[in-house]
């Protein structure tokens, strides 16, 4: 199977931040297509990294934030000599109707997917520049396009 150019799908190695749904559903497609995976999470990643395994598939756990992008893309250096793909997909919430949301609230938000998006993607560049290809996927949400109640951080966020 031929993907995103010259390049064998079964070739790419792959990050995909925040370990529940949409994120593990990346993970378990991308290895099923034969994609070497580091599953990140700040909780536990080996729940997906065994699930993979499992199935046949490679996987390496990371347990660090998306603000540790170089924790993050080192895991993948190391693992597999080589990283083809970034998949920003951290993300928390913390939903509070806009009067009383807090600096602290808004803050914690952006700085998990900013913050993260932009570490990670920093942190993978160099290695992309090196082997003159890369590619990196940047997730949002309805909720950046609709807005949801409680929600302005978070849709502040994602709409970026």
């Amino acid at each position: 199977m031929e993907a995103l150019g010259k390049h064998s799908l079964l070739k790419f190695m792959f990050i995909s931040l925040t370990l529940y749904s949409i994120g593990r559903c990346y993970c378990l497609a991308f290895a099923k297509l034969g994609a070497s995976v580091v599953v990140n999470d700040l909780m536990d990643p080996e729940t997906v990294v065994q699930e993979i395994q499992k199935l046949g598939g490679k996987a390496v756990g990371v347990k660090a934030s998306a603000e540790d992008g170089d924790t993050v893309v080192k895991a993948a250096i190391d693992a597999y000599g080589r990283i083809d793909i970034v998949i920003n997909n951290a993300g928390i919430l913390r939903d509070k109707a806009f009067i009383n949301m807090d600096d602290k609230m808004w803050d914690q938000v952006m700085s998990v997917h900013l913050r993260g998006t932009y570490k990670v993607t920093k942190a993978a560049w160099p290695y992309f520049l090196k082997q003159k290809y890369g590619r990196v996927v940047n997730t949002t949400s309805t909720s950046g396009i609709y807005g949801n109640f409680g929600q302005a951080n978070y849709a502040a966020a994602v709409s970026q």
